[in-house]
């Protein structure tokens, strides 16, 4: 018998392409999309692609990971 999961997460990055990706922290399931409303779409189809419908997490999680800017401090020395 199969456990099911309750929750599946995804780390969500700007791609070096272009618009987004998605990458679940704990199965082989990536999606990429131009838009973050697109992304939430393919990430679902993903999701429902990748488990039968009686093992599929309940919810779905993602965490978008933005780089950090670097900031300059312009003060006079």
């Amino acid at each position: 018998m199969t456990m099911i999961q309750s929750e599946i997460i995804f780390a969500v990055q700007e791609s070096v392409e272009g618009g987004f990706e998605a990458k679940a922290l704990s199965h082989s399931i990536y999606a990429e999309a131009e838009t973050l409303d697109e992304l939430k779409k393919n990430v679902q189809d993903a999701v429902r692609c990748h488990f039968e419908e009686k093992e599929r997490p309940t919810s779905i999680l993602t965490e978008l990971n933005r780089p950090r800017a670097s900031s300059l401090d312009k003060r006079a020395i």
